[in-house]
């Protein structure tokens, strides 16, 4: 679990992180339950704790840009997934 931990601080940390590998974050999802299926291009459908959302994959490498990022922190935060406190 701390791999996921740290990820999750990760996300949520100031500045936004610029090295952040989309198979962590679909790992995190699928670890978190939600359920992850491919949509649209690079988009994929993700729905967590009955919350929709659209995430992107980055089009041209495994990092997520810090936009994706930025999507995902408020996407997480409406599914109500906070980084750890500790």
């Amino acid at each position: 679990m701390s791999h996921h931990s740290n990820l999750l601080r990760a996300i949520f940390l100031d500045p936004v992180s610029g090295n952040i590998h989309w198979r962590e974050v679909e790992s995190l999802l699928h670890h978190l339950g939600a359920t992850v299926e491919p949509s649209h291009g690079a988009r994929f459908r993700v729905v967590l704790n009955d919350v929709e959302g659209t995430l992107h994959h980055p089009h041209h490498s495994n990092v997520c840009t810090k936009q994706d990022i930025k999507q995902l922190r408020e996407y997480l935060a409406k599914a109500g997934v906070s980084p750890p406190l500790s």
